[in-house]
């Protein structure tokens, strides 16, 4: 991650590493067991969050798109829906629990000095959108499209602005949360919903009515 004062990029050496830990973790996620969320425990009934119209984007997202635009581009050519089979399952359910077990949370403002900052974790310590990203990253790898994974901004049970991944499938929309290994039902997370990112362009959508925060940066 970059530090507060720095405006350098991640360095070529720190990106290699990342992508070694990567597929180091992504092979440790597949072999892992799922325990009890098992694909047939799936709702019978699909539940999709219902797109209301265009949204501001959180400022540090800008900041990390300018860094990591591959992580941000739109490929319209791709699926905007996971078909979810039970190897599709089971992976994205281990990169869930991998991920949040391999990254330390730690605020921004604990880590860098900064009020909110987006990227993934490359020493090991992140916010929630670190996690987040981290994950889309590892199962875009795994060959899901990114198209059908947005980053997502909702009000927590805090009532802070916090940020977690949504993976729209055939089954409804799922979430990964750093706060939790389970993969919910986005009904079943106790979230206010905000917004998340377009499937169409490098750009957000509304998907509630409260107010919009200005960060995600609780961990």
């Amino acid at each position: 991650m970059r530090f507060a004062g720095s405006k350098r990029r991640v360095s070529v050496s720190a990106r290699r590493g990342l992508r070694s830990a990567l597929a180091g973790l992504a092979l440790a996620a597949l072999a892992a067991p799922v325990g009890a969320q098992t694909y047939a425990a799936l709702p019978a009934v699909p539940s999709a969050a219902t797109v209301s119209g265009e949204a501001r984007p959180i400022s540090a997202w800008v900041t990390f798109c300018q860094s990591y635009a591959a992580e941000c581009a739109v490929d319209r050519s791709e699926p905007a829906t996971i078909t979810l089979t039970p190897a599709i399952w089971n992976t994205v359910i281990s990169v869930n629990r991998r991920v949040n077990k391999a990254v330390r949370a730690m605020t921004d403002m604990d880590h860098l000095n900064v009020p909110d900052r987006w990227d993934m974790a490359e020493d090991g310590i992140g916010d929630c959108e670190d996690f987040q990203l981290l994950k889309r990253h590892m199962l875009a790898e795994a060959g899901l499209p990114r198209r059908a994974m947005r980053m997502t901004v909702v009000i927590d049970e805090k009532g802070e602005g916090h940020a977690v991944l949504t993976l729209i499938t055939d089954r409804g929309d799922f979430i990964l949360d750093n706060k939790t290994n389970a993969v919910l039902p986005w009904r079943q997370t106790g979230y206010a919903f905000i917004k998340r990112e377009s499937q169409d362009a490098v750009a957000w959508v509304s998907i509630g009515r409260a107010p919009s925060p200005t960060t995600t940066a609780n961990r």
